[in-house]
């Protein structure tokens, strides 16, 4: 007998629940990284973090840090971390030496390649501010994007909006990712109603309470506009710049990324449809949020 479209979701939903299960035990053993969650917001905490996940950036990172420090630091009060995923091209040498002479700069550490999620994870729990800001470490993101998507929040308090995504208004990737990433948003937002037309844009803007709330799965940052949005939470979307790759290359194939949204997706539409939220400010257990 062939499975039925909820079959299979409920499969790869009971999945995903056994990953979400192990994930802290896995964050404990491999990880060089804080496991705390609660925290408090005070008066030196910073205004944003920004929070950068790398594999193998050795040849981007350096200048992608000083952008930052440069741009988002001269307007806020900035912590930027930046996760090193098991790059074996020296990255982590690269962060740490840089690290070492700037207060602002945070480098974490996987001792084994984990994914973009577990990174974005790591980064986020070890964040000190009520927002966290999220780009890529390629050079493909402009932090400038970041200032534009912060203006529509208040960083001092949680309100109705609980993600700022970012639209990317002229991508550089080739002809086929292009494509590629048409189809998949198209499906996506037909089974989730997520209204998010590039939900894979690294450019997020959101709060450590509502990022900490989701379940999480290696696939996470890709479907947070639906799940934000389960929860309670509205969306904001700003157009950002897509610059060219300043080096390295795309650590994703069209096909891979496919086979492995199909399982994601449907374990995604299995959890939307089991889970219920009585009140988005459940979530909300930083101190200082409103």
């Amino acid at each position: 007998m062939v499975p039925s479209f909820w079959d299979l979701t409920l499969c790869a939903g009971r999945c995903i629940g056994l990953a979400s299960d192990r994930f802290g035990g896995l964050l404990r053993l491999r990880h060089r990284c804080p496991t705390g969650i609660a925290f408090s917001v005070t008066d030196t905490s910073p205004d944003l973090t920004v929070v950068v996940p790398v594999f193998n950036e050795a040849g981007s990172i350096e200048n992608v840090i000083a952008e930052v420090l440069d741009v988002i630091g001269g307007k806020h009060r900035l912590e930027l971390i930046v996760v090193d995923d098991g790059s074996n091209d020296g990255t982590a040498s690269v962060i740490d030496s840089l690290a070492e002479g700037e207060p602002r700069l945070r480098a974490l550490h996987h001792f084994k390649r984990s994914g973009k999620s577990a990174a974005l994870r790591s980064g986020i729990v070890a964040a000190r501010s009520l927002w966290i800001a999220t780009m890529d470490g390629d050079g493909q993101d402009d932090p400038q994007s970041v200032l534009d998507m912060v203006d529509a929040v208040d960083l001092k308090r949680i309100d109705a909006v609980g993600l700022v995504a970012g639209i990317r208004q002229n991508r550089n990737d080739g002809a086929s990712r292009k494509w590629a990433s048409r189809f998949a948003n198209g499906l996506r937002q037909r089974l989730l109603r997520d209204d998010c037309p590039d939900t894979a844009c690294g450019l997020k803007v959101i709060p450590r309470d509502v990022f900490l709330a989701l379940p999480f799965f290696d696939a996470l940052h890709r479907y947070l506009p639906a799940l934000v949005k389960h929860l309670g939470f509205e969306t904001r979307h700003v157009a950002v710049v897509n610059r060219p790759r300043s080096s390295g290359t795309s650590k994703y194939s069209n096909l891979g990324r496919a086979a492995a949204g199909v399982v994601d997706l449907m374990g995604v539409a299995w959890l939307m449809r089991r889970t219920s939220v009585p009140e988005k400010t459940v979530v909300l257990t930083t101190a200082s949020a409103d």
